[in-house]
């Protein structure tokens, strides 16, 4: 057996950092849609001219040049139009070299990956950490010509890397592909023309504290009138004054209204985005702020009623409630959702399951939920593991950080905090040591379940294994305590089961009786041989 890694203690995660709302923009007329649409084009047009200029400038951007961008962009907009813009184009560049830094390291795995299996002679075995040789000299022929070409494209990548190069598309590269494959697109040359203009479309404006409703650009008033600053070149469409357009429709939040409408009364800066969905052929309006983020609580004081330990998996969450000791109590849930379809399937598919989750939690009273700190970011690779190509779909498409980040934002508003647990071995000891002791007659433990168990029991500091070993020189437990289901603290867990005396029947129960307690009145002659010495009875007179 190889040597265990070290186990990372388990810790509290934060909470988030901001907030995001979408409501649906209802009752717009002809006109209105026609000012959206001529607001966003002529203004995502000035966007992917800036964009360029961010990504010509390269690493030798500099806050002067920003500066100049921003000039430029102020005549054909507004200054506040160019500041959301030249924004926007930097947090787009920055995101772009994060990609680049992530495909480069991924390039590099897989180099050193088919690196090490070529040295290995054909057919030999691979264990558990290392994969072995390759299975065939086809393979290892057609191996080694991926090796150069992933070579090449490493040798790309860090040239661009070094001198700043970023690739970006704006309306994003998959729909840009799209076009040559209309056909497996489902779509028509009409219906993606469409969604391509309204994906590069810009109606997206920063908010500022201290400005009316906080925001300038796009103010929206407590009773949910909306009202656009026009570009200059467009300020002829205003139907209010100071060159504003106002929309026939008004807007109400369903969500976090409460605190919307706080921070429009008090001109707290908010953030607004308008776009339009071409698949359904609406218009939607999205507001997000900052938030000071929550206290995070000790990990002791999260964890004083208990927690609830889960393990997810790709298509259910497995969940147990676990006592202050450790102890699994009443029966796993299993809370599943369907991560087939669009996006916006999949994350209301992961919303539904989490709210589900959270009311299950408030109803057993615990204030902790215990999960996984997984990241399949390096797992996920060709090289990895191989032809295991339906696993490598498997774990791409299990949304980690996205389960991660909605729970933690969905249980700060529950005042339930998220602990994060190390994820080593926690399925392979939950299935050694809890799986077949929670199988009952009329229930049958999953592997999954006894994974959620071990995750609750690691949060808590206690061992996933059930008992520890008896000490070596005898039975006893002079040298502490071998079970691990009750604390030391707990009065009487090392003494043995009372003896409760008395009659035991239906109308009279045990230890109810008029004798109960009195030991000697339970025998119908003598002392009790319990509490007397022995004696031998008179021999019979026949004798």
């Amino acid at each position: 057996m190889g040597e265990l890694r070290s186990v990372a203690a388990p810790f509290v995660a934060s909470g988030p950092s901001g907030v995001a709302v979408r409501t649906r923009l209802k009752d717009l007329t002809l006109d209105d849609e026609m000012v959206l649409r001529l607001v966003g084009a002529h203004l995502g047009s000035l966007a992917s001219r800036d964009l360029k200029a961010r990504c010509r400038d390269g690493l030798s951007h500099s806050g002067e040049a920003w500066a100049v961008r921003k000039r430029e962009l102020t005549p054909l907009s507004s200054s506040r139009w160019a500041g959301s813009i030249t924004k926007a184009s930097h947090d787009q560049w920055a995101l772009a070299r994060r990609c680049q830094l992530a495909h480069l390291q991924n390039l590099e795995a897989g180099v050193r990956t088919i690196e090490d299996r070529l040295l290995l002679p054909v057919g030999q075995k691979g264990t558990k950490k290392t994969p072995g040789g390759y299975r065939s000299r086809r393979e290892w022929h057609a191996k080694s010509r991926r090796l150069r070409e992933l070579e090449d494209r490493l040798a790309a990548a860090r040239a661009d890397r070094e001198s700043g190069v970023v690739h970006v598309v704006r309306g994003g590269k998959r729909l840009a592909r799209a076009r040559h494959h209309l056909d497996a697109a489902q779509l028509t040359e009409s219906e993606w023309r469409g969604r391509w203009e309204a994906e590069r479309w810009f109606c997206q404006a920063d908010g500022e504290s201290g400005k009316r409703y906080g925001n300038e650009t796009i103010r929206i008033s407590p009773d949910g009138e909306v009202s656009i600053k026009l570009p200059a070149p467009l300020a002829y469409l205003a139907n209010a004054p100071h060159g504003r357009y106002v929309l026939a429709g008004r807007v109400t939040f369903a969500h976090r209204g409460g605190e919307w409408a706080d921070r429009v009364a008090a001109n707290r800066a908010i953030a607004y985005r308008i776009h339009l969905d071409t698949g359904r052929d609406r218009w939607y309006l999205t507001a997000s702020w900052q938030i000071p983020p929550t206290p995070t609580l000790p990990i002791e004081v999260a964890l004083a009623h208990g927690v609830i330990g889960v393990d997810m998996n790709a298509d259910h969450l497995a969940a147990w409630h676990l006592d202050t000791h450790g102890n699994p109590t009443g029966s796993p849930r299993r809370f599943s959702y369907d991560l087939t379809g669009t996006a916006e399937h999949r994350d209301a598919q992961v919303r539904h399951a989490l709210t589900r989750l959270l009311h299950w939690t408030q109803t057993c009273g615990v204030k902790a939920i215990a999960v996984e700190d997984l990241d399949f970011g390096a797992e996920k690779t060709r090289e990895k593991h191989g032809r295991r190509k339906r696993f490598r779909q498997l774990i791409s498409g299990m949304p980690t950080a996205k389960l991660r980040a909605r729970l933690s934002s969905m249980a700060d508003q529950t005042g339930i905090a998220v602990i994060a647990v190390d994820p080593a071995y926690t399925s392979r000891w939950g299935a050694q040591h809890w799986q077949k002791p929670l199988t009952t007659t009329t229930r049958t433990t999953t592997r999954h379940e006894a994974a959620a168990v071990a995750i609750g029991r690691r949060a808590q500091g206690h061992p996933i294994r059930r008992r520890t070993t008896p000490p070596p020189p005898h039975r006893s437990d002079a040298v502490g305590h071998r079970t691990v289901q009750a604390d030391r603290r707990v009065p009487g867990r090392e003494e043995t089961r009372p003896r409760i005396p008395g009659p035991r029947t239906r109308s009279v129960g045990a230890g109810r009786g008029a004798n109960a307690g009195n030991q000697n009145a339970q025998h119908r002659s003598g002392r009790s041989t319990e509490h007397g010495f022995w004696q031998q009875d008179s021999l019979p007179l026949s004798l």
